[in-house]
């Protein structure tokens, strides 16, 4: 087997030598340089992107407000999302699941879910991709928004239906299927 850095590994493997190109990165989900991103009524804050992470992962931090949450989906990548407040409900392969504080949830790729915030507060996530690129289709068909906690821009209905055409139009570039 060969890891993401192209050495052997299982029992007994060596480990590769460090890698002094790639640097610490220290996020912060309130730095105002940070990205902050409106996606499907919710502000995602990228935290960690694939180039950060050398292509091995990404880590977003998702605010969901009540009614929040992205519709049915599949994506060939895995992920991992733990809940840090609130609770979501998950629909997976058709069955629906409450995750509340302190929850982590894998989905794994491929399979078809769809979470939503169903309670009166919001809920807040840090949601794993691995491989990234979910952090990129999120900035292409999002709205820039200030901070972490921004509410949603306010969308007139036709502003509404171009989003929705444009996750369309743009998810099978980055690997997803909007099943809407």
């Amino acid at each position: 087997m060969t890891n993401l850095s192209g050495g052997t590994i299982g029992p007994g493997a060596a480990i590769p030598p460090d890698d002094t190109s790639r640097k610490l990165t220290l996020a912060d989900p309130d730095d105002p340089k940070a990205r902050h991103i409106s996606v499907a009524g919710g502000t995602y804050t990228i935290l960690l992107s694939g180039e950060e992470t050398g292509g091995r992962y990404s880590l977003i931090d998702m605010l969901v407000p009540p009614g929040g949450g992205p519709p049915p989906h599949r994506h060939d990548f895995e992920e991992m999302f733990t809940i840090l407040a609130g609770e979501i409900e998950l629909t997976f392969r058709g069955e629906a699941h409450r995750a509340s504080a302190g929850s982590t949830v894998n989905i794994p790729a491929n399979a078809p879910h769809a979470f939503k915030n169903k309670s009166d507060k919001p809920a807040r996530l840090l949601c794993m991709c691995t491989p990234p690129g979910q952090e990129e289709f999120f900035m292409a068909v999002g709205d820039p928004v200030d901070s972490r906690t921004a509410a949603p821009p306010k969308l007139s209905p036709a502003e509404q239906a171009e989003r929705i055409q444009r996750a369309k139009s743009l998810a099978a570039r980055y690997r997803t299927e909007l099943l809407v």
